[in-house]
């Protein structure tokens, strides 16, 4: 039995590569300014798949788009407060292409 990529519906867009951008940025911020990474962003990291830069979904179900997709607002929330432009960029092409 087959399946089909629940998000693949246009050409050349790859909206796991657009999540796992956003979440590149996050973390590249976390490095910047540590005070950033606090219990909302802790705890939404366990709902990450363990490895999720090589598999975007785990057997739990756990899913990367989603997850970004889901909290765009405490995202745009984050990357503001720091004037963080690559994560508001990759943020904005992520939801506007994905979410």
């Amino acid at each position: 039995m087959s399946t089909k990529d629940r998000y693949v519906s246009f050409e050349n867009i790859d909206c796991y590569n657009n999540a796992q951008a956003v979440l590149d940025a996050m973390e590249e911020l976390f490095v910047l300014h540590r005070e950033a990474k606090n219990e909302f962003w802790e705890r939404f990291l366990t709902k990450l798949p363990e490895n999720y830069k090589c598999n975007p979904i785990d057997e739990g179900g756990r899913d990367t788009l989603y997850q970004v997709c889901s909290n765009v607002f405490y995202f745009e929330e984050l990357f503001e407060k720091y004037e963080f432009q690559k994560g508001l960029d990759t943020l904005d092409i992520t939801e506007f292409d994905c979410c």
